[in-house]
């Protein structure tokens, strides 16, 4: 009789969840779910529970305190430390935590790219000083400003290979005028380091791989037809 491999051996150990089917989209976040379980030894929880209902109490539970985290931050310090695109961001955190836009690399960086494009478009329209969009109306400076603030963040996250879909967001909060000086732009920044310092722990006490900055590529497959044959190979 065969002998078993120390890898066969571990993968039985393993404990078995009942999380199949699992659905078609979020199947990362529910990796993350029966981690955290287990590692807690609550997996009594996935057998009483429905998938879709695990995956919404830890959705729910999960998003409280993310942005409440930061919510709690803004009030002690009396500074903005919470914007919009921290929301979309803390998501692809926990449904998609190993996509390459969910890594701290993409995320770090495009968040500075869209910052950095935001502020760059009010110096160019000189709008640095002229409030939010929402209080004095749109002008067509304040136009020129948000499409040039959203273009260069696209086109500079493609050229840095950092692509991170809230940084459009983020880059629209400073060219409309929501957060433009200095130090707001530095706590912004200090915002999204500490939410991708909570998506490192937590996805990594579920016993996912989430990287420590870059994602890693997924292995690419050789097509066995297309391999050409030394001569001499029949």
């Amino acid at each position: 009789m065969p002998h078993k491999t120390n890898e066969q051996k571990r993968s039985q150990e393993r404990p078995v969840f009942p999380l199949h089917p699992r659905p078609l989209a979020g199947h990362e976040m529910a990796d993350i779910v029966a981690g955290l379980l287990t590692r807690v030894r609550l997996p009594v929880l996935l057998q009483h529970h429905s998938n879709r209902a695990v995956l919404a109490l830890f959705s729910f539970v999960n998003g409280c305190a993310s942005i409440g985290l930061m919510a709690a931050l803004a009030v002690l310090t009396g500074s903005p430390f919470i914007f919009p695109s921290l929301g979309p961001t803390a998501f692809l955190f926990f449904y998609t935590p190993t996509a390459a836009s969910a890594s701290p690399r993409n995320t770090i960086i495009g968040h500075l790219i869209g910052t950095l494009a935001g502020y760059f478009s009010l110096l160019i329209t000189g709008l640095v000083s002229a409030g939010p969009a929402l209080a004095t109306g749109v002008t067509w400076p304040r136009v020129i400003a948000a499409a040039l603030s959203l273009g260069l963040t696209a086109g500079f996250m493609v050229l840095c290979n950092a692509a991170h879909p809230p940084a459009g967001a983020t880059t629209l909060i400073v060219s409309l005028g929501i957060l433009t000086k200095p130090w707001q732009l530095v706590l912004l920044m200090g915002a999204v380091i500490l939410l991708t310092v909570q998506a490192f722990v937590i996805n990594r006490l579920a016993g996912l791989p989430y990287p420590a900055w870059r994602a890693t590529p997924p292995p690419r497959h050789v097509d066995a037809n297309k391999v050409s044959h030394t001569p001499g190979e029949s």
